[in-house]
């Protein structure tokens, strides 16, 4: 059994450090996190943005990075949820998580991520319910 991180993962860490000191420099955590957006191509870029949308318009999160990734906190900096690319791991879809501090516990079993490979209308629908509810803005 191998013990070491993929490329991708050590990159992930790196970013995850670099954020940490960006936010006690007080850097423009948005900025880092369009940037991270700006970044991506195809399919990624029109999901993260879109997504980023959502959460700006509907939510009163701040957006951010989280391991290199597009992700929207709480105030106090608790990422809620985030985005993860499918071509930074080389997988066939992206990746909409919600983390422990969104409110959408339902019950013994609830899903915390979402596959995703576009988004019609009635799914951003959907994801603004979510959105809304993880932030207990519904």
């Amino acid at each position: 059994m191998s013990s070491t991180f993929s490329r991708e993962e050590k990159a992930a860490m790196r970013a995850a450090a670099a954020e940490v000191k960006a936010a006690k420099a007080g850097a423009d955590l948005e900025a880092a996190c369009l940037a991270a957006i700006a970044e991506m191509t195809g399919t990624d870029h029109e999901l993260a943005e879109t997504l980023h949308q959502l959460v700006t318009t509907h939510t009163s999160l701040g957006a951010k990075t989280w391991y290199g990734m597009p992700a929207y906190a709480t105030s106090d900096g608790k990422v809620v949820v985030f985005f993860q690319s499918a071509a930074k791991f080389k997988v066939r879809y992206a990746t909409i998580g919600f983390q422990p501090d969104a409110n959408l516990d339902e019950g013994d079993l609830w899903p915390t991520s979402y596959a995703v490979t576009k988004l019609t209308a009635a799914d951003q629908k959907k994801l603004v319910a979510l959105l809304e509810k993880a932030v207990g803005e519904s």
